[in-house]
This record gives C-alpha cells, sequence and structure tokens, in this order.
C-alpha cells in the first residue's frame, strides 16, 4: 500500500514537473505558486494532461444566435493559451470562463451576459465517468447476487460494496431515521455516499482519469445540497413544520422569537453541507500541491527530502478524509431525514 502511496505521488510530481517545464519555455520569470494551484484544481475547458498535450472537450454554448457546438480545441492553442474563436460570435476564455469578445479582443459584457455555457468541461466528464464507474461495479454486484442469491457468501465485487452497504445501512440510515421509514431513503443515501466517495479517490488520482477537482467544485456541492434539501423537505411531516413554527412546550413569546431562527435553519442545514464538503476537499488539494511546489520554490531536488515524506503523510490523510466526507455527509443527510419524518408521539411522551 504505501508503494502505491509513493507512486502516485510520483506521477504526481512528474505531471506537474512537466507542465512547468513546458510553462517555462514559453516564458521566462519566477514560479507563480497560486497559478500552478489554482490551475490544478479549477474546472477548465479542456482536460490537460502533461506539456502541451490535452484532451478537448465539447463546448456547448446557447446564444442569441441559437445553438452552437465547437471543439474546446479551438479556444486554446498548441501552447495551452486562449485564443479567439470566430464562430456566430467571437469566444474567447477569460480566468477559464467563456465570454463573448468585440473585434479588438475585448470583452463584451453585455453580450457575454446572454451567453449560456452547457459545455461538457472536465470537471463534468469526471462526473460522467465516477457514473459509468458506479454502474459498472453496481451492476456487476446485482448480476452476481441474481446468480447466487443474497444468502451465499460475497466474492469479487460484492466483497467489497456489500460491507459498505450493510455500514450505510445499521451505522447511518438506521440510527438517525429508524427501522419504519429508513428502507425507501436508503437509495437516496447510498447514492449519495457512493458518487461522493469516488470522485474523491478519483481527485486523488493525478493523472488521467483522475485529477479533476470534482468534490471541490462548488456547483457539485450546491448541487448534492439542493437535493438533500428537497428530499428532506418532501419528507417533512406536520410535526416537523409545528416544531419549526411554533414548537411545543414552551411559552408565545419564545415561540415567537425562535420561529424565525428554526426557518433560517431550514436553509442553514443545506449550506453547511455544500461548504463542508466543498471547503474540506479543496483544502487537501491545495495543501499537497503547496507541498509539491516547495520543489519548484526552492528550485533543487533536495527541497524534496522535506516535501516528499510530508506529501506522503497528507495524501494518505487525504484518503481518510475522501471517505470522511462521504461519511459526514450521508450521515447528516440521514439525521436531517430523521429530524424532519419523526413522529409527534415521541415528543408528547417526552413531554
Amino acid at each position: 500500500m504505501v508503494f502505491s502511496f509513493v507512486s502516485i505521488f510520483l506521477l504526481n510530481t512528474i505531471t506537474l514537473f512537466a507542465n512547468e517545464k513546458a510553462a517555462a519555455a514559453n516564458e521566462e520569470g519566477s514560479f507563480n505558486v497560486t497559478q500552478t494551484i489554482l490551475e490544478h484544481i479549477k474546472d477548465d475547458h479542456s482536460w490537460h494532461l502533461w506539456g502541451h498535450t490535452s484532451i478537448a472537450l465539447p463546448v456547448i454554448f446557447y446564444t442569441p444566435a441559437g445553438l452552437e457546438v465547437f471543439s474546446s480545441a479551438k479556444l486554446i492553442d498548441e501552447h495551452h493559451e486562449p485564443v479567439v474563436y470566430k464562430g456566430k460570435f467571437d469566444y474567447k476564455l477569460v480566468e477559464g470562463k467563456a465570454k463573448i469578445v468585440n473585434a479588438a479582443g475585448e470583452v463584451d459584457e453585455a453580450a457575454s451576459k446572454k451567453l449560456w455555457d452547457f459545455s461538457i468541461t472536465k470537471n463534468v466528464a469526471s462526473l460522467f465517468i465516477s457514473v459509468i464507474i458506479l454502474l459498472l461495479v453496481v451492476l456487476t454486484a446485482a448480476g452476481a447476487y441474481k446468480k447466487t442469491g443474497i444468502s451465499s457468501a460475497p466474492k469479487g465485487v460484492q466483497s467489497i460494496l456489500e460491507p459498505i452497504v450493510i455500514f450505510v445501512r445499521d451505522e447511518i440510515a438506521l440510527p438517525n431515521i429508524g427501522a419504519k421509514r429508513f428502507a425507501k431513503h436508503m437509495p437516496f443515501l447510498l447514492t449519495i455516499f457512493f458518487i461522493i466517495l469516488t470522485n474523491n479517490f478519483l481527485g486523488l488520482i493525478p493523472i488521467f482519469p483522475g485529477g479533476a477537482n470534482v468534490s471541490g467544485n462548488i456547483a457539485f456541492t450546491m448541487t448534492l445540497a439542493v437535493c438533500v434539501f428537497i428530499v428532506v423537505n418532501l419528507s417533512s411531516n406536520k410535526n416537523y413544520w409545528q416544531h419549526i413554527f411554533w414548537m411545543p412546550g414552551m411559552h408565545w413569546s419564545m415561540k415567537l422569537f425562535l420561529a424565525p431562527i428554526e426557518f433560517i435553519g431550514v436553509f442553514t442545514k443545506p449550506i453547511s453541507l455544500m461548504i463542508r464538503l466543498f471547503a474540506n476537499i479543496t483544502a487537501g488539494h491545495i495543501l499537497v500541491l503547496s507541498l509539491v511546489c516547495l520543489v519548484f520554490i526552492f528550485k533543487t531536488v533536495y527541497a524534496a527530502a522535506v516535501a516528499v515524506p510530508f506529501v506522503i503523510f497528507i495524501f494518505m490523510i487525504e484518503l481518510l478524509v475522501a471517505f470522511l466526507q462521504a461519511y459526514i455527509f450521508t450521515m447528516l443527510t440521514a439525521m436531517y431525514i430523521g429530524m424532519a419524518s419523526e413522529e409527534a408521539h415521541h415528543d408528547q411522551a417526552h413531554h
């Protein structure tokens, strides 16, 4: 296992080194740590592999002139620098975002506001890859269960999936939602857990098809949070809303004071899920890349004697964090669902 960690680190270092050597061939100047880190964690219209080698992805724009589809290779030159592409409008990537520019190459803000970007970016492509991986693994396990039955000992993929499914059921769903209601929420909880876990692990692999910072993209975590918000509120009952707007067992003055606070909490709970996952995953990537950059900052291979052990240590922690963040997100989701669907008689017995 340690060999795997070292191998992944070396691949990460080689990839970064090739990228910086290519950049140095284009321009002279000092090594820009901030720019290097941001380039590795941000989304992009192409999938950068090494040096000047990238995988072009589909660009899909919807403008007042209609739908336009073309390759992202037309937006960058051979040195991975943005160039103007002349289609129905003149398009250019500015700080990673597609903009409409005028004849002088300046951004036309008014026209750019009417540009809808539905492109298959690096993070979107990585998300598709993670979905394909999950479908292959889950369908393979399901097919094996159909042949052997659920009573037989798990083999192959089954032996990996079954303990995780049982863990989510016994340690997350049952304690937080309850024995009567947990079963109908298990597909949603398992989907959240596996999609976060898979993307977290793919983000730690520095080479294709890994390396995309999907879980560190606020749009991805926001989408998950919105799904949780919808499911929680669809699962809610009269007792849940009564505790928010008119909490039983308290003086009316306290009810008036607590009602707006509890109502705000309906929205802050999914927001906290969104920010927690985004911040933890992004911080981990930044930390690892910062340590790797020490080699290029000091411009000596001897800096690797300090950087390499720290990177391996942080990388092992990131493997734990990848699982931990999937667990925390799923556990809090189950907790919110359980709170929203809890029956009134529990509180009546308490009072």
